[in-house]
């Protein structure tokens, strides 16, 4: 998919940068030692093949001067410490990390590489009907679990990893999704509403948020299409940049609990263990897909997406107003 975010590099720096992490024995000959995984929005990825043959993934951070939104500066940092934490507390697979480079010295970004793992993206192949429908509930129902195990890992403060933290969770989410608000302004994004409607909104509600007593590690980016299955399982969990400490109903497989044009979440919430909500865990929801919208919405113009993406996104944050009682 196509983002003006994404950093892409000459096959020249590449090769740098896999000398850089590997040595020079393991600088890869010819032209086609690197494809592209283009399926992600923010990030540049490739499969690199190194000279002894074996495969590994680069990443490489936006440039520097790409506009992006407040929670995304420093994402992939982000990403590597919630990897670093996932290894370290849990028994979640994922993949691991081989090198890492901050400097900016070899391309204007942070970069690094990582494992290959060898196996197939469960929601591309799901999406694409190459899967039986049995797998596919239960490769749901085999996300929600390790989501599940992953909410068990518990921080020191609520919001980002790294900071800034807040004492409660209240505190953290309406900062968090006053940063997309703000953002949205900033780049002169038409919601369909007034912000302070919006904003409004969002803080009439939010005292179901104090009831968020831990704060949790939550993905909040965990699709299908950020795992990989391989003979009916799933065998890794990716994409970990978006990570922060907050409640676990803001997971991504519950949005279709709201959101009708997302996957159907019934096996993911059993797999995760949730059964009926309570009227104050079904506004926190309510929140979580306000707040989703928003950032759907805004992103379009970050992203450089198109008016068929933009009026979609409308229409979300259109369904998530009606579910907090305001319609138009």
């Amino acid at each position: 998919m196509e983002s003006l975010t994404k950093n892409r590099q000459s096959l020249d720096t590449l090769r740098a940068m896999i000398e850089r992490a590997y040595g020079v024995d393991q600088v890869p000959e010819g032209d086609t030692f690197a494809s592209e995984l283009s399926y992600g929005l923010f990030n540049a990825v490739y499969r690199i093949c190194l000279r002894d043959g074996a495969e590994v993934v680069l990443k490489i951070a936006p440039p520097a001067g790409v506009p992006v939104l407040t929670r995304e500066h420093q994402m992939m940092r982000n990403e590597i410490a919630a990897m670093a934490l996932i290894e370290r507390e849990s028994t979640v697979p994922i993949p691991r990390v081989d090198f890492v480079d901050l400097s900016a010295e070899l391309c204007d970004a942070d970069f690094f590489f990582m494992e290959y793992v060898d196996a197939l993206c469960f929601g591309i192949e799901a999406e694409a009907g190459d899967l039986p429908d049995d797998v596919v509930v239960a490769g749901h129902e085999h996300l929600g679990a390790l989501n599940k195990d992953l909410n068990q890992i518990v921080g020191p403060h609520f919001g980002p990893l790294a900071g800034p933290g807040f004492a409660t969770w209240r505190e953290a989410a309406t900062a968090m999704f006053g940063d997309v608000l703000a953002d949205g302004k900033n780049a002169d994004v038409d919601l369909g509403w007034d912000y302070d409607v919006v904003e409004g909104l969002f803080a009439a509600h939010a005292a179901v948020l104090d009831l968020v007593l831990v704060p949790r590690l939550v993905e909040v980016d965990l699709w299908a299409k950020n795992s990989m299955m391989r003979e009916g399982r799933i065998v890794a969990i990716i994409d970990h940049e978006r990570a922060m400490f907050g409640d676990p109903l803001m997971e991504a497989g519950l949005t279709g609990l709201d959101l009708p044009s997302f996957p159907d979440p019934a096996p993911f919430a059993r797999g995760f263990g949730l059964t009926d909500l309570t009227p104050a865990e079904r506004t926190r929801r309510h929140l979580y897909t306000l707040w989703l919208a928003v950032t759907m919405l805004v992103e379009t113009t970050y992203r450089g997406q198109g008016p068929e993406q933009y009026r979609w996104a409308c229409e979300q944050l259109d369904i998530a107003m009606a579910l907090l009682g305001r319609s138009r």
